[in-house]
């Protein structure tokens, strides 16, 4: 029993809770020293009917403004087993029936949640890419067009404008099947349509972290390659950021004790290796300033292939 003060003892005595009423009793004299407490543990109670329904959850999900009803509708369950109730059977089919106007928006909704736990997303980037798909919908301008593509499209903006950008292979290997120029050519047409302006900028960091996770890399070769692609920016390199972190990636790790093949860089990075080279070929000749002290001095430099 746990103990509280007792104004009436003048000192801390246990106590009784007594669940049914909500009161917490002193054990010594009897006064109700708390009324009407709610009990915020849980309450595993089962609420279904059916006997073999072990779910003890009684309420629904939570509102989706994106739905006309707020996606609180009531659905119609099917009853269990063959001896199930005739009257729900019916109306259950009855109800699916029946045209459901959002019925088109559910489904898209479920499958960029599928595509967002693929890629590993956090709840807002599935939120933001609803919004857009939604404003897409409600120009009623997707007729004809592919609908994987279109969600992915999605998906990719709402990447890029909560500053979490995915490359649009990465995209592409979670889109059902669309293909990468479907998906570009599906992107220019919703930042068209909606005149999307914030897209943010990508930077090669975005997605320096994660190649290096795919690549097993050290935290110590990890931190180098981060201050090489932040001194990256200050030159004049025109190449895609994801290009220009691939050869930061690999010029890294000729320099440490773990190599990496430009094969395996390729794979975890979606860049071809021809690309990595013409990239490496012009970010070689600002390796002494690219490269940290720390990481590797100036005749260990010399460790590096030429172009």
């Amino acid at each position: 029993m746990a103990e509280v003060y007792c104004s009436d003892c003048k000192k801390h005595t246990e106590v009784v809770l007594d669940h049914s009423a909500g009161d917490t009793v002193c054990f010594e004299c009897g006064l109700v020293l708390e009324a009407h407490s709610i009990d915020e543990t849980s309450e595993w109670r089962t609420f279904a009917n059916e006997s073999g329904d072990n779910d003890p959850v009684r309420v629904g999900g939570p509102s989706n403004p994106l739905l006309t009803d707020g996606g609180l509708s009531t659905v119609i369950s099917k009853p269990s087993g063959s001896s199930g109730d005739f009257l729900s059977s019916s109306l259950g089919r009855w109800q699916n029936r029946g045209s459901n106007p959002d019925r088109s928006l559910i489904l898209a909704f479920k499958t960029i949640a599928t595509m967002c736990d693929r890629l590993g997303l956090v709840a807002t980037i599935k939120d933001r890419a609803n919004e857009i798909y939604k404003k897409v919908e409600d120009q009623k301008s997707t007729r004809g067009r592919n609908q994987d593509a279109i969600l992915a499209a999605c998906l990719y903006i709402a990447c890029r404008q909560e500053d979490k950008p995915r490359t649009v292979k990465e995209i592409c290997s979670v889109a059902n099947g669309a293909t990468k120029k479907e998906i570009g050519r599906s992107k220019e047409y919703i930042v068209k349509l909606l005149d999307v302006v914030e897209m943010g900028t990508i930077h090669a960091g975005d997605f320096l972290r994660r190649f290096c996770s795919h690549l097993g890399m050290t935290n110590q070769a990890v931190k180098a390659a981060q201050e090489a692609v932040q001194k990256s920016e200050e030159l004049d390199i025109r190449r895609s950021p994801i290009s220009v972190a691939a050869a930061v990636i690999y010029m890294i790790t000729q320099l440490s004790d773990d190599k990496k093949l430009l094969r395996d860089i390729s794979d975890a990075t979606q860049v071809a290796e021809g690309t990595i080279r013409n990239s490496y070929k012009d970010l070689y000749p600002f390796a002494s300033r690219l490269i940290p002290n720390w990481f590797a001095k100036e005749e260990d430099l010399k460790n590096l292939c030429s172009p």
